[in-house]
């Protein structure tokens, strides 16, 4: 169980990588009119991708730290990668509602347009939605301690280090379309937050 566990990351994490790089290649055709990036922003991005590439990547590759490892449940495994699937699909779909808008960073682009279908319907910021979704379900399929949980952390990390900047940044941008737009909407749980 454990070694199908990191097959299905393995297969997932190409995904999220073939998902994202159409829509980073189209977004740099896109002028940047405004950016906030930062240390801290790119501090919050690289603690992202440690937790839920580098670090899980290491351990599929290594084993290390095996001192970390449990035994692999079944059901685990199963409802992880239902979880991290479901978060690849919702992945995309951030990104095909933002289209031309999408940016790594804290940039807004040329002719920016505040996005409120798809996802966004329900929450503001979903995805980071789909990277709690990855943490978790990379919890359920890497029966390690270190590794599986290390997406949750990257994800906490970079949630709470750029969530409040990027909903003043959008203030400032779109002001009261977008203070009416927090009215009708939750951060990253549609109904509680």
């Amino acid at each position: 169980m454990a070694a199908l566990g990191k097959i299905v990351w393995v297969i997932g994490i190409i995904a999220w990588y073939f998902i994202r790089v159409p829509f980073e290649r189209r977004a740099k055709r896109v002028r940047v009119v405004s950016t906030r990036r930062s240390p801290l922003d790119m501090f919050g991005l690289a603690s992202g991708l440690l937790g839920l590439a580098i670090i899980p990547g290491f351990y599929v590759a290594t084993g290390i730290p095996a001192a970390a490892d449990y035994s692999a449940r079944p059901w685990a495994v199963v409802l992880g990668a239902v979880i991290f699937f479901f978060a690849l699909w919702f992945f995309r779909r951030t990104h095909k509602e933002l289209g031309r808008n999408w940016s790594i960073t804290l940039e807004i682009r040329d002719k920016h347009e505040l996005i409120s279908g798809g996802p966004y319907a329900y929450v503001r910021h979903p995805m980071y939605t789909s990277f709690m979704l990855m943490g978790l379900g990379q919890a359920m399929l890497l029966s390690n301690w270190v590794a599986g949980l290390a997406g949750l952390l990257g994800f906490a990390v970079l949630f709470f280090l750029r969530v409040d900047k990027e909903e003043r940044m959008m203030l400032e941008i779109f002001g009261p379309q977008y203070r009416d737009y927090m009215q009708r909407t939750r951060r990253i749980l549609p109904y509680l937050y």
